[in-house]
């Protein structure tokens, strides 16, 4: 039997927004699902100027209605939600309350859920805020309160074969792996991929270990350094990355709900990456390659936290390696999946970042960070259906397994 703190997002709770200084803004562009409770409320609005707004601009869900996606908010052609005043702040919070907002108002760019009856909260990286907060601080993960939960967990020989009463331990050791520098990213990257596809095994049968035994029989292995050769026979084959992140980012560029600040990140990356019509393949990847070792890599070795906490905030965002569907884990995960919808996001972001890097050059900044991670991550959200097209896209490729997923990851 072990006993261990539990490795929570507890960053959270630092984030205040900044309301009409932000350059962004999460009023526009979504849909906003109203609750059941907060349509309720706005019925008893009294008669007046703004619930004549609420009753002109709100609509009940037609199909597959429920509490928690009760009603919408009827978006203008200018995506702009209609409650918001020309300071760009919220009517109905200014004159009715924080109480009277719905709950995807009250808590973005929180993320809410509960994990063995634990309440927890991460955060979107489409608040441009949230993305400072998150990516810029090299202590992210330094604990800043007093105490907090335990857990203990039996790691003997268990011939269990669920995977979600181990949520906590598995969780601790991906985490782990994110920030264990000994191995450059990519590395450990592979190694997550590797684990989750070594989990899945033993759900079906194929790995005659119980789970704490693959985690502890994995954790020395990589203490010991012995999957490194494996790793290193992986080449780095820019021109199928480069290819990869083009299909995403068009894939990314023809949707109608393209933001104008999105539209600015995939110009830069072009501008970077030497694109246009007449652009040969290998001329691309020559400037992709240029981009990454004169304005990439050194910019990132300076400031190895801020890839670090990017995936860190997606593996808590995400419940990764189980997923998250309806608001809840998913008991049941294929965490090879969950692993390649991961990486290839990283990979997107990453590829973006080397042209937006190259276009700026000695300029690159912090700030340009944060308005390529921002941007991408709200364009993701806005397009849920966005992660079954690169799974999709990937399987067409036949990169959907460890060789051409780390082909993707690795420079």
């Amino acid at each position: 039997m072990r006993k261990t703190p539990l490795i929570r997002p507890e960053y959270s709770e630092r984030f205040r927004c900044i309301g009409p200084a932000c350059e962004d803004s999460c009023c526009q562009g979504w849909v906003v699902v109203i609750d059941q409770p907060a349509y309720e409320k706005y019925q008893t609005v009294p008669a007046g100027p703004l619930r004549t707004l609420l009753d002109e601009n709100i609509e009940c869900v037609t199909e597959n209605a429920t509490p928690a996606n009760f009603a919408k908010v009827r978006m203008p052609a200018s995506l702009q939600c209609p409650m918001l005043t020309e300071e760009r702040l919220c009517r109905i919070h200014a004159e009715l309350g924080e109480e009277f907002l719905c709950t995807t108002c009250a808590t973005f760019p929180r993320i809410a859920t509960s994990i063995d009856s634990l309440p927890e909260k991460s955060l979107s990286l489409a608040c441009p805020e949230a993305a400072r907060l998150v990516l810029l601080d090299p202590e992210l993960m330094t604990p800043r309160g007093g105490g907090g939960y335990q857990m203990t967990w039996d790691d003997t020989k268990q011939s269990v074969r669920v995977l979600l009463p181990f949520f906590w331990p598995i969780r601790e050791v991906m985490l782990t792996l994110v920030r264990n520098r000994t191995y450059p990213l990519w590395q450990r990257l592979f190694l997550i991929g590797t684990l989750c596809r070594r989990l899945d095994g033993v759900v079906r049968g194929e790995v005659d270990r119980g789970v704490a035994q693959v985690l502890q029989g994995f954790s020395a292995a990589v203490q010991s350094g012995t999957l490194r050769t494996e790793m290193e026979k992986i080449p780095a084959d820019l021109g199928l990355q480069l290819d990869m992140v083009l299909q995403l980012a068009g894939l990314c560029r023809n949707r109608a709900l393209t933001s104008a600040r999105f539209i600015e990140c995939l110009e830069g990356f072009k501008q970077g990456i030497g694109y246009e019509p007449s652009a040969t393949l290998p001329t691309l990847i020559a400037c992709y390659g240029t981009a990454y070792a004169e304005s990439f890599a050194p910019f990132f070795a300076a400031r190895p936290h801020i890839l670090e906490n990017l995936l860190v905030n997606s593996i808590f965002r995400t419940q990764f390696p189980f997923g998250r569907k309806d608001g809840r884990i998913v008991p049941e995960p294929e965490m090879a999946r969950e692993f390649a919808l991961l990486a290839t996001q990283f990979a997107l972001i990453k590829g973006l970042l080397i042209g937006v890097a190259g276009c700026h050059k000695e300029e690159f900044s912090a700030d340009h960070v944060v308005h390529t991670v921002q941007s991408a991550s709200k364009h993701f959200e806005h397009h849920p259906q966005f992660l079954d097209e690169i799974h999709a896209l990937l399987v067409t490729n036949k990169r959907d397994n460890a060789h051409g997923l780390t082909m993707l990851l690795r420079n």
